[in-house]
């Protein structure tokens, strides 16, 4: 398939910028990458790596490495002419205006949920390059509906006006109604942005088992990979549970060293959390709320969507991807007369302190005083562990209406 997309023909005498996850997604990207540079590597003038970050920290070399499956001593041998690149969203020189997304085009795409004019900037570095090729995972996705395709350029290695408008857009709809859809707004805005990069694309898209086989490579423009790729996601990584639980015990892996993202474990299984019970995030690894966006989460808190909704005029000048990541931990509930009723608890069992975890308006539980092992095998009870959560996707066979389930 790589031989079929990046001939030695198509890619000779060519700049190649191969753009990849950081290392919070789980797929084979280093074999992919040793593939392709053993076809191309010789042939093309450069083979370069840039890492989409969104606004996650960047990467050292040895963490780069890592992410590629290599050794520094291949590093320093037969991959010393590749550059790495982090991605750096902050960095106005870093980045390039590509377009700007109209008012009009704004309220067709968001179904009139918003009408204003957004600036898409992309990393410059793009544009240094005959050829982009994309190379990562397909999951169900809180902010777009299913990752992959394009959005490893929005918000992988755009600017910050862009990134901010579509994860609030997401926020907005809610994670319930976005996550395990296809033709999303949020799908429909990042595809919109992806077709103002005119720099040729070619991406591959992989599908991966929760014991990390690869189950699926999908290649071709960003949009027609992920459209096929979404489909066998939809299939592998979505469980289905026939009734809510009162107790989810949902264990981050390492790879979610922040907050920030260890806020997957709520994402991916808000829809069979019950009313009014409890889910804790086990992660007795995890220190930090977020590097990058901390300050910002720890003066607003977690909150559901209307408590910000309902007060915009107090926190519409906070960065907006930070109210959709706070909306998308605290989850589903309402603000009414000044007072915020959210539909369940959401519990910290981390190195996160209790005042801090009080402060920023979520439940403390020492992760010391978690055994793991008293959460298993207790479905029948209301009580479910997941074991590594983030990536798999539980959804109720049958939605309640607060989800978008049957009205009647």
């Amino acid at each position: 398939m790589v031989a079929r997309h990046c001939s030695v023909e198509s890619c000779r005498g060519k700049r190649l910028l191969v753009i990849v996850p950081d290392s919070t997604r789980t797929a084979p990207v280093g074999q992919l990458f040793k593939i392709l540079y053993r076809q191309v590597g010789a042939e093309a003038k450069a083979l370069d790596v840039l890492v989409a970050l969104g606004t996650h920290q960047p990467m050292s070399e040895v963490a780069i490495c890592e992410r590629l499956e290599m050794s520094m001593a291949e590093r320093q041998a037969q991959y010393s002419r590749v550059q790495f690149f982090n991605h750096a969203w902050d960095r106005p020189e870093a980045l390039k205006q590509v377009g700007v997304l109209t008012r009009d085009e704004v309220h067709e795409l968001t179904n009139g949920l918003f009408a204003m004019d957004v600036p898409v900037e992309v990393n410059r570095l793009l544009f240094e390059y005959d050829r982009l090729i994309i190379l990562g995972p397909v999951f169900p996705h809180e902010v777009v509906g299913f990752s992959g395709g394009n959005k490893y350029l929005f918000p992988g290695v755009a600017g910050p006006q862009i990134l901010n408008f579509f994860h609030w857009l997401g926020a907005v709809v809610t994670n319930p109604m976005i996550i395990g859809n296809k033709w999303t707004p949020v799908r429909k805005v990042v595809d919109r942005a992806g077709a103002m990069v005119s720099v040729e694309k070619t991406c591959f898209c992989m599908v991966v088992t929760p014991d990390k086989q690869l189950a699926g490579l999908f290649a071709g423009t960003p949009e027609t990979a992920w459209e096929q790729a979404s489909e066998l996601s939809r299939q592998i990584h979505i469980a289905y549970k026939e009734k809510p639980f009162h107790t989810i015990l949902s264990c981050a892996p390492p790879m979610y060293d922040e907050l920030w993202t260890a806020g997957k474990c709520m994402y991916k299984l808000e829809p069979v959390l019950a009313d009014g019970g409890e889910l804790i995030i086990y992660a007795p690894h995890l220190e930090e709320i977020c590097l990058t966006h901390g300050k910002h989460i720890e003066a607003i808190g977690y909150h559901c969507r209307d408590y910000f909704l309902k007060q915009w005029e107090r926190f519409k000048n906070v960065p907006w991807g930070v109210l959709a990541h706070s909306t998308h931990v605290r989850g589903i509930g309402t603000y009414e007369n000044g007072v915020e009723r959210c539909r369940a608890r959401v519990t910290l069992a981390t190195r996160i302190p209790r005042d801090v975890c009080e402060r920023i308006n979520l439940g403390y539980r020492d992760p010391d005083s978690i055994r793991v092992e008293d959460y298993a095998d207790r479905e029948a009870q209301g009580i479910l562990l997941v074991r590594k959560a983030g990536e798999m996707l539980y959804h109720l066979r049958t939605p309640p209406v607060w989800a978008g389930g049957d009205k009647n």
